[in-house]
């Protein structure tokens, strides 16, 4: 038998039996794995968020693109807003359709595209304040299409920091370069 302190014996029955009791350990140790183990569980479907709304945006470019490259869109003569609407049409509700960012332009030839992101600017009260081209072109013309979205994500969780914008959000971008067709 182990030796114990005088205090010890002095405790009420309830409390000298505490250090022998099993019932409550799985609690304990749930309650400690419990909040890294949630925290895991969000960032993993933050991230698959971020990759679903990427994939969403990239196959919208990808089918409007489609229908600037055969003339069907040109041949429509769409408003700009028209046109992000048309985009929004491929996109699941999830996006915002007034977030929509849609640069269009001609490129002189494939290797003058620019496919890369833009340095996106703001206004005082926190709206994107670029200017983006949307010029159709024409029969032959080789097209960049570049679509962006401000994807909103949660604050840094567990070290994994997917915001990658001064607001909170994460630029997501598709863009497309192709030659249009005769139409």
């Amino acid at each position: 038998m182990i030796p114990r302190p005088r205090a010890f014996l002095r405790l009420p029955g309830a409390a000298r039996r505490l250090p022998a009791a099993r019932e409550g350990s799985t609690a304990v140790e749930f309650a400690l794995i419990a909040l890294p183990f949630i925290a895991l569980m969000v960032a993993i479907f933050e991230v698959a968020m971020v990759f679903l709304a990427q994939h969403e945006l990239e196959t919208a470019v990808e089918k409007t693109s489609r229908s600037l490259l055969t003339g069907q869109t040109q041949t429509a003569n769409p408003t700009q807003a028209q046109f992000v609407s048309s985009i929004c049409g491929y996109l699941p509700a999830f996006f915002t359709c007034s977030k929509i960012m849609v640069d269009l332009q001609p490129a002189a030839s494939f290797a003058a595209a620019n496919t890369s992101a833009p340095t996106l600017t703001y206004d005082a009260s926190g709206n994107v304040s670029n200017t983006w081209q949307f010029n159709m072109g024409a029969s032959g013309n080789i097209m960049v299409l570049r679509v962006m979205y401000q994807f909103p994500v949660l604050p840094d969780i567990m070290g994994l920091k997917l915001a990658k914008l001064g607001n909170g959000s994460r630029l997501l971008m598709a863009s497309a370069v192709f030659q249009t067709e005769s139409y």
